[in-house]
């Protein structure tokens, strides 16, 4: 479990008690973002996305991943963005990465909003063994895309089942990428969509509240077999 920390709210002065959430390795050890108990937070008043994301290093297979910034929400309205300390010189040149253990079972993060949703597919490909997973740099046409190497995915975190014009938009976009892609719902899909996406050879899922991808179609069957090798 990690360690809290008082985090004071620049808006109202209020503390908070914050204890950073752990997320699940490629190895299924617990990775939690290292905080700083001297910083100071600061409100969160735009998104952008390389300021959501840190580089967090596992202690148990040294393997550095991308993960979500750590966030606290304030009574009083103010979102705060939780300062996290920075690697030692000691960490730096720790000894280096080990081989990545054999894949082990999927560990979820549980969906409450829309920003839950994009971290349950990263850490969903992360687990299929895609690497450098970011923010895509073409928005599509709904939900939010993150890429990885050689992939692009569409998260729609919406209530409404993903059309047949989202399908073929992400495919679009992918083939002037030279790169594969794959469609996350919340909400499940139209039968057109789901029948051009097994033309079009694009796996869909449909993420659950545990955050756990569930196969709609063949595809999306024997990527979660194979996964990314």
């Amino acid at each position: 479990m990690s360690e809290s920390v008082s985090v004071r709210c620049p808006a109202c002065r209020r503390e908070h008690l914050y204890a950073a959430p752990a997320y699940p390795c490629e190895c299924g050890a617990p990775v939690v973002p290292p905080l700083d108990p001297a910083g100071t937070a600061t409100a969160v008043t735009h998104r952008a996305w390389d300021d959501e994301w840190i580089s967090v290093r596992c202690t148990a297979c040294g393997h550095e991943g991308e993960w979500p910034r750590p966030e606290l929400g304030c009574t009083c309205g103010t979102l705060l963005r939780v300062p996290v300390a920075r690697a030692s010189a000691e960490d730096e040149e720790a000894e280096p990465p080990k081989a990545p253990a054999p894949r082990r079972a999927f560990q979820p993060v549980t969906i409450r909003t829309a920003r839950d949703a994009v971290t349950a597919a990263a850490v969903y490909l992360r687990w299929l063994g895609y690497r450098d997973i970011r923010r895509a740099d073409q928005r599509p046409t709904s939900g939010i895309g993150i890429a990885a190497h050689g992939l692009l995915a569409q998260v729609d975190p919406t209530v409404r089942p993903a059309s047949l014009r989202d399908v073929e938009c992400l495919w679009l976009t992918a083939m002037t990428e030279s790169a594969a892609c794959v469609y996350f719902s919340l909400s499940g899909y139209a039968p057109d969509a789901r029948a051009r996406a097994d033309t079009l050879g694009i796996p869909l899922f449909v993420l659950d509240l545990t955050g756990t991808p569930q196969p709609v179609n063949t595809l999306a069957d024997e990527l979660d077999s194979t996964g990314a090798w």
